[in-house]
Formats: structure tokens, sequence, C-alpha cells
């Protein structure tokens, strides 16, 4: 049974991030708040834990995990070359609900499923989630519900449907937004739309003239 935590508390909070981070280095589960949907989380770089994680979801390699990172300044270490509109994009939108695809650096020792050399990062703008992943480096983070499935917008909500496959729960209460994030393609000529989420495509437009759906 996982272990959970009250982050609306500031002791259970310290301790519960601590005890998150260990249990992310054992190679297990988390379930923690972004600033979209709570999230299932593993250690990007142990490829039998981000496994763990597609099982948990019922959901294939085909769709490969997501990485969330603490600070903007990491995705210069995951990704080849940041394309000037994914930096505009960034730039913006960043911390906040867009995930940016981009060809990663191909020494990385990670395994998010078939992502044909490319991750798809974002910098959540939540506090609890970036000060989990200043203590862990980026994680490989997905919604926390079964695959088909409505997102959990609640910490009970993301415990019900796959708590049992976590170690610790990180609760800070209900998430606002309920939408996942939006996500673009940055490895094309032009960045492509290839989820509508928490950004509007037309203030994506406004950054990047260029983007299409």
């Amino acid at each position: 049974m996982a272990d959970v935590y009250d982050c609306t508390d500031p002791e259970q909070r310290a301790a519960g991030i601590a005890a998150a981070a260990a249990a992310l280095s054992r190679g297990e589960l988390v379930l923690l708040p972004t600033d979209t949907v709570y999230g299932v989380a593993a250690d990007a770089f142990t490829p039998d834990a981000v496994a763990r994680l597609l099982a948990a979801k019922n959901r294939g390699r085909h769709m490969p995990v997501p990485v969330l990172v603490a600070e903007a300044s990491t995705l210069a270490g995951l990704v080849t070359v940041v394309p000037p509109d994914a930096h505009a994009l960034a730039r913006e939108f960043w911390p906040g609900g867009l995930t940016l695809v981009m060809e990663h650096t191909p020494t990385l020792s990670w395994d998010l499923g078939e992502s044909e050399g490319t991750v798809a990062v974002r910098l959540p703008d939540d506090d609890v989630a970036r000060d989990l992943l200043r203590r862990t480096g980026p994680l490989a983070v997905s919604s926390a519900n079964r695959s088909g499935r409505p997102a959990a917008t609640t910490a009970e909500q993301a415990e019900y449907q796959l708590g049992e496959h976590a170690a610790v729960i990180l609760d800070d209460g209900p998430r606002e937004v309920g939408a996942p994030s939006t996500i673009v393609d940055c490895t094309g000529d032009r960045p492509r739309v290839l989820r509508v989420g928490a950004v509007e495509v037309d203030a994506l437009r406004a950054v990047v003239p260029a983007l299409v759906e």
C-alpha cells in the first residue's frame, strides 16, 4: 500500500518529497500533483521503472512517456538542439501546460518507449512537482490514470486508478485545470500541434504564427 503525504502541511510535504525521491531512486512509482492533472512518475533513466509505469497504465510502448524537468536550463542536456520556435514557446509558456517534442541527445541512457529519437519535455508550474524534480532530476511522468479513463484531478482519483502500483502518493489538493498539457511537435519545418489541452492554439499561434494543427 502506498504511503500518502498531505503536501498542504509543510512537515508532511518535506517528508513526502524525501520519501518520493527515495522511492524513485529504487525504481518505484510515485503519484504526484502537476499544474494540470495528477501524474504517475518514474525515474526517466531506469528503463525497468518506465516499463512498470507503462504497464500500470495499461499503455503500450507506441505512446512514449513524457519527461518533466524542474528548470528550463535542463533542456540543453536532454535534446540535440532547441529550435527557435521551441525556444520562443518555452519562453512564453514555461512553466506551464505546454509539452514540446524535440530530438533527444542520442547518448542518453533511457528508454521511454518507441520515441523514434524524440522526447516530449515539459516544465510544470507546480511547486511540489518542481521541488521533487530538483531532488531527482528529470522524471518520466504520465497522467495518473489507466489508459482510456479520465485523467485524475485529485490524489484520491489517482490512488483509485493507480494506487496499487505506487510506493508514495503526494496529495496537494485538487487540480483546477483538469486538462492535460498541450503537445507541440518541434521536430519538423513547422511546429505541429499533436494534442490540444491546457494551452489554447490561438495563444500558441500568437507566439509562433507558423504553427500548424
